[in-house]
């Protein structure tokens, strides 16, 4: 117990440092690096050298054991959030009609504070602009939610909406579209790939509407958007397809042959992966149909036909 105690502590204090790139090992010329939170070092993850060892710990100097202890330690409010209109950074009236002592407000004095809670909300969305970005991240919330999007997905996708908001691109176009938009690139910009065909279901437009939306932000934007890898998609569609790990592990080693092979190159990535689990499922002996396949991906029967022929015919493979 002590030694897994002590490993997952390990890996709570060693993580891959954020900004990795701004640190080169003297010694390997490794970009890759791991902090250690415990020690203030950042060390290379290849070699092991230890190239800083001077850290700040920008955490707190109290320590607490209990919930109610970290409450009352604390002097600070919370971080700041981007996907709550107002950056968690104003206060709120309490809802509560009690003084600090407990006791009920007489009815005069609950009249007052109800005004004030009414000219409290007025004030936060007292402009055009804010208005609009407290609806838009209502609406990043609920989609968000629905979709099971990371917090850290929806920050960056918040992000993006505000500086489509400041350039004013979101004149003449809907706010769900808008955000539809800003959700759908910070899934590309961490890696976390989402069919637009998967966001345009839940939220109810078109998928034409939104690719527009897509393409304004990534121009006046100029965002950086890596493209979408084939690879990220075969966890998930396994996943809904119920295949077995080593289906998964061949359909990985597939793609990466056909991209050595740059069969990859001009292709839908869910069209690759779908046809790279259809060629995996039958290798593994649990083969599921086309049309499984196609309707999980969300790309028609003829894409997973006509890409299976390609990488059985390119990459030597035999399915009989």
């Amino acid at each position: 117990m002590i030694g897994l105690a002590s490993k997952e502590a390990k890996t709570r204090n060693e993580r891959e440092h954020p900004n990795s790139s701004d640190y080169i090992c003297p010694s390997c010329s490794s970009t890759k690096m791991y902090v250690d939170e415990s020690r203030g070092e950042i060390t290379c993850a290849e070699c092991g050298l230890v190239i800083s060892d001077h850290q700040i710990d920008t955490g707190p100097e109290w320590r607490a054991f209990t919930a109610d202890e970290r409450n009352s330690r604390q002097r600070v409010g919370g971080p700041v959030d981007w996907s709550k209109f107002d950056q968690g950074l104003s206060t709120v009236i309490s809802r509560q009609n009690v003084d600090a002592s407990g006791r009920r407000l007489s009815s005069t004095r609950r009249a007052q504070i109800h005004r004030l809670r009414k000219w409290q909300i007025r004030s936060k969305v007292h402009s055009s602009n804010k208005r609009n970005l407290a609806v838009a991240m209502t609406e990043l919330h609920r989609i968000s939610s629905q979709l099971s999007i990371p917090y850290s997905i929806r920050e960056t996708s918040a992000v993006i909406y505000r500086k489509a908001l400041r350039k004013r691109l979101t004149r003449g176009r809907t706010i769900l579209g808008m955000i539809a938009a800003s959700l759908y690139l910070a899934c590309r910009v961490h890696q976390v790939p989402r069919p637009l065909e998967e966001i345009t279901d839940m939220i109810h437009i078109t998928r034409k509407e939104l690719s527009l939306c897509v393409r304004l932000v990534i121009r006046y934007l100029e965002l950086k958007v890596p493209l979408a890898n084939p690879i990220d998609f075969i966890h998930r569609f396994g996943t809904e397809l119920g295949i077995p790990g080593s289906a998964k592990k061949k359909a990985i080693d597939i793609l990466q042959q056909a991209k050595e092979e740059r069969l990859t190159i001009g292709k839908d990535p869910k069209g690759m992966a779908a046809a790279a689990i259809y060629v995996a499922s039958i290798l593994v002996g649990s083969r599921r149909t086309q049309l499984e396949i196609a309707r999980t991906a969300r790309v028609t029967e003829v894409t997973v036909r006509n890409r299976y022929k390609e990488m059985v015919e390119k990459l030597g493979i035999s399915t009989t």
